[in-house]
Protein backbone atom coordinates (compact mmCIF):
# COMPACT_ATOMS: atom_id res chain seq x y z
CA UNK A 1 0.00 0.00 0.00
CA UNK A 2 3.13 2.26 0.93
CA UNK A 3 4.41 2.16 -2.33
CA UNK A 4 1.04 2.66 -4.19
CA UNK A 5 0.78 5.98 -2.62
CA UNK A 6 5.02 6.24 -3.58
CA UNK A 7 4.21 5.83 -7.06
CA UNK A 8 0.86 7.80 -6.59
CA UNK A 9 2.31 10.99 -5.93
CA UNK A 10 4.84 10.51 -8.34
CA UNK A 11 2.78 10.10 -10.68
CA UNK A 12 0.92 12.95 -10.01
CA UNK A 13 3.79 15.50 -9.59
CA UNK A 14 5.07 14.41 -13.18
CA UNK A 15 1.76 15.50 -14.51
CA UNK A 16 1.58 18.62 -12.40
CA UNK A 17 5.33 19.70 -13.68
CA UNK A 18 4.55 18.91 -17.31
CA UNK A 19 1.37 21.29 -16.88
CA UNK A 20 3.11 24.00 -15.12
CA UNK A 21 6.20 23.79 -17.38
CA UNK A 22 3.53 24.26 -20.81
CA UNK A 23 1.71 27.44 -19.51
CA UNK A 24 2.96 30.32 -20.29
CA UNK A 25 3.10 33.26 -17.67
CA UNK A 26 2.94 36.64 -17.41
CA UNK A 27 2.64 39.65 -14.95
CA UNK A 28 1.62 43.23 -15.36
CA UNK A 29 2.12 45.92 -12.84
CA UNK A 30 -1.40 47.75 -13.37
CA UNK A 31 -0.88 50.39 -10.60
CA UNK A 32 2.14 51.62 -12.46
CA UNK A 33 0.38 51.37 -16.06
CA UNK A 34 -2.20 53.36 -14.48
CA UNK A 35 -0.23 56.43 -13.12
CA UNK A 36 1.11 56.68 -16.39
CA UNK A 37 -1.99 56.98 -17.89
CA UNK A 38 -2.65 60.68 -18.90
CA UNK A 39 -6.39 59.45 -19.00
CA UNK A 40 -5.89 58.88 -14.79
CA UNK A 41 -4.19 62.44 -14.51
CA UNK A 42 -7.01 63.77 -15.83
CA UNK A 43 -8.97 62.16 -13.84
CA UNK A 44 -7.80 62.70 -10.65
CA UNK A 45 -7.54 66.20 -11.06
CA UNK A 46 -11.18 66.69 -12.14
CA UNK A 47 -12.02 64.58 -8.80
CA UNK A 48 -9.70 66.68 -6.85
CA UNK A 49 -11.48 70.12 -8.81
CA UNK A 50 -14.53 68.61 -7.32
CA UNK A 51 -13.91 67.73 -3.80
CA UNK A 52 -12.21 71.23 -3.25
CA UNK A 53 -15.59 72.89 -4.62
CA UNK A 54 -17.60 70.46 -3.05
CA UNK A 55 -15.48 70.89 0.18
CA UNK A 56 -16.03 74.72 -0.20
CA UNK A 57 -19.69 74.15 -0.39
CA UNK A 58 -20.04 72.22 3.07
CA UNK A 59 -17.99 74.38 4.65
CA UNK A 60 -19.71 77.41 3.63
CA UNK A 61 -23.06 75.71 5.01
CA UNK A 62 -20.89 74.50 8.08
CA UNK A 63 -19.80 78.10 9.12
CA UNK A 64 -23.53 79.49 8.51
CA UNK A 65 -25.07 77.01 11.07
CA UNK A 66 -22.62 77.73 13.32
CA UNK A 67 -22.90 81.21 12.90
CA UNK A 68 -26.99 80.76 13.71
CA UNK A 69 -26.00 78.29 16.34
CA UNK A 70 -23.97 81.21 18.41
CA UNK A 71 -26.91 83.83 17.83
CA UNK A 72 -29.46 81.12 18.92
CA UNK A 73 -27.43 80.56 22.28
CA UNK A 74 -26.90 83.99 22.60
CA UNK A 75 -30.32 85.06 22.70
CA UNK A 76 -31.38 81.87 24.17
CA UNK A 77 -31.75 83.62 27.97
CA UNK A 78 -34.28 86.10 26.60
CA UNK A 79 -36.56 83.45 24.55
CA UNK A 80 -39.27 81.90 25.90
CA UNK A 81 -38.82 78.47 26.25
CA UNK A 82 -41.76 77.82 23.08
CA UNK A 83 -39.43 79.90 21.01
CA UNK A 84 -36.17 78.11 22.07
CA UNK A 85 -37.63 74.83 21.46
CA UNK A 86 -38.38 75.77 17.93
CA UNK A 87 -35.17 77.32 17.31
CA UNK A 88 -33.19 73.72 18.22
CA UNK A 89 -35.73 72.21 16.37
CA UNK A 90 -34.93 74.50 12.99
CA UNK A 91 -30.86 73.54 14.21
CA UNK A 92 -31.27 70.24 13.98
CA UNK A 93 -33.27 69.80 10.77
CA UNK A 94 -30.55 72.07 9.51
CA UNK A 95 -27.61 69.77 11.23
CA UNK A 96 -29.61 66.96 9.03
CA UNK A 97 -29.58 68.64 6.16
CA UNK A 98 -25.91 69.75 6.00
CA UNK A 99 -24.98 65.88 7.21
CA UNK A 100 -26.98 64.69 3.97
CA UNK A 101 -25.16 67.47 1.91
CA UNK A 102 -22.16 65.83 2.56
CA UNK A 103 -23.10 62.02 1.99
CA UNK A 104 -24.57 62.99 -1.23
CA UNK A 105 -21.11 65.00 -2.18
CA UNK A 106 -19.44 61.76 -1.02
CA UNK A 107 -21.47 59.47 -3.22
CA UNK A 108 -21.30 62.21 -6.33
CA UNK A 109 -17.79 61.45 -5.87
CA UNK A 110 -17.80 58.20 -5.96
CA UNK A 111 -19.86 58.37 -8.72
CA UNK A 112 -17.71 60.49 -10.85
CA UNK A 113 -14.61 58.17 -9.55
CA UNK A 114 -16.31 55.33 -11.06
CA UNK A 115 -17.62 56.85 -14.18
CA UNK A 116 -13.99 57.78 -15.14
CA UNK A 117 -12.59 54.84 -13.90
CA UNK A 118 -14.61 52.34 -16.42
CA UNK A 119 -13.28 53.61 -19.87
CA UNK A 120 -9.55 53.84 -18.54
CA UNK A 121 -9.74 50.06 -16.75
CA UNK A 122 -11.41 48.93 -20.66
CA UNK A 123 -8.59 50.26 -22.29
CA UNK A 124 -5.92 48.60 -20.09
CA UNK A 125 -7.76 45.23 -20.31
CA UNK A 126 -8.26 45.68 -24.18
CA UNK A 127 -4.44 46.23 -24.37
CA UNK A 128 -3.35 43.19 -21.85
CA UNK A 129 -5.55 40.90 -24.12
CA UNK A 130 -4.21 41.82 -27.11
CA UNK A 131 -0.53 42.10 -25.58
CA UNK A 132 -1.16 38.62 -24.16
CA UNK A 133 -2.95 36.74 -27.17
CA UNK A 134 0.04 38.05 -29.25
CA UNK A 135 2.69 36.88 -27.05
CA UNK A 136 1.07 33.29 -26.41
CA UNK A 137 0.25 33.97 -22.71
CA UNK A 138 -1.94 31.77 -21.27
CA UNK A 139 -2.21 33.92 -17.66
CA UNK A 140 -1.19 36.89 -16.72
CA UNK A 141 -0.98 38.49 -13.24
CA UNK A 142 -1.34 41.78 -11.36
CA UNK A 143 1.95 41.92 -9.78
CA UNK A 144 0.85 45.16 -8.23
CA UNK A 145 -1.53 42.72 -6.20
CA UNK A 146 -0.70 40.95 -3.08
CA UNK A 147 -1.67 37.91 -4.02
CA UNK A 148 1.21 37.18 -6.11
CA UNK A 149 3.91 35.69 -3.94
CA UNK A 150 6.67 35.13 -6.43
CA UNK A 151 7.54 36.58 -9.48
CA UNK A 152 9.76 35.44 -11.77
CA UNK A 153 7.85 34.69 -15.11
CA UNK A 154 8.16 37.64 -18.42
CA UNK A 155 6.98 41.00 -16.84
CA UNK A 156 4.51 42.13 -19.93
CA UNK A 157 4.36 45.63 -18.54
CA UNK A 158 6.09 47.31 -20.94
CA UNK A 159 4.81 45.96 -23.40
CA UNK A 160 0.91 46.61 -22.56
CA UNK A 161 2.53 50.52 -21.73
CA UNK A 162 3.75 49.93 -25.50
CA UNK A 163 0.17 49.72 -26.52
CA UNK A 164 -1.39 52.22 -24.88
CA UNK A 165 1.41 54.50 -26.31
CA UNK A 166 2.88 55.15 -22.73
CA UNK A 167 6.62 55.50 -21.32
Amino acid sequence: MNKLNVLLVAVVMVFTTGFANAQKLASVDINSIFTSMPEMKALDQQLQTLQTSKTAELEKQGKSLQDLMKKYQDEAPKQTQAINEQRSQEVQKLQDNLQQLYSAAQKDLAEKRDAGLAPIEKKINDAITKVSKAAGYEFVFDASSPALVYKAGTDATPAVKKELGLK
